[in-house]
């Protein structure tokens, strides 16, 4: 069970992440720098903590508001998010067509 779990945690993050401006980020300061395993211990630190803020959080908020909620409330923000980038495309549409 738990690994499954620890599968598809990993398959979901790896793909999320994949050309995300995180990577990009790192791309480009392996580029520049020239020292990859710098940066990659750098970034790996960071993604690192970022995520075990995100895990504790997401337990902690799991604990106070239900499941159904949450839910509710997640997929109300992605909707937001996903109509402000279309939007946001179109006005960019716009400007490059005049």
């Amino acid at each position: 069970m738990i690994l499954t779990l620890l599968f598809t945690t990993f398959v979901t993050v790896f793909l999320a992440e994949m050309g995300d401006k995180t990577q990009l980020t790192t791309i480009t300061l392996s580029s520049t720098t020239n020292k990859p395993l710098a940066v990659f211990i750098g970034s790996s630190l960071a993604l690192i903590l970022a995520t075990l803020l995100g895990a504790l959080a997401g337990g902690s908020i799991a604990n106070l508001i239900p499941a159904f909620l949450l839910r509710v409330l997640s997929g109300i923000v992605f909707l937001i998010i996903g109509i402000n980038l279309l939007l946001q495309r179109k006005k960019e549409f716009t400007n490059e067509s005049q």
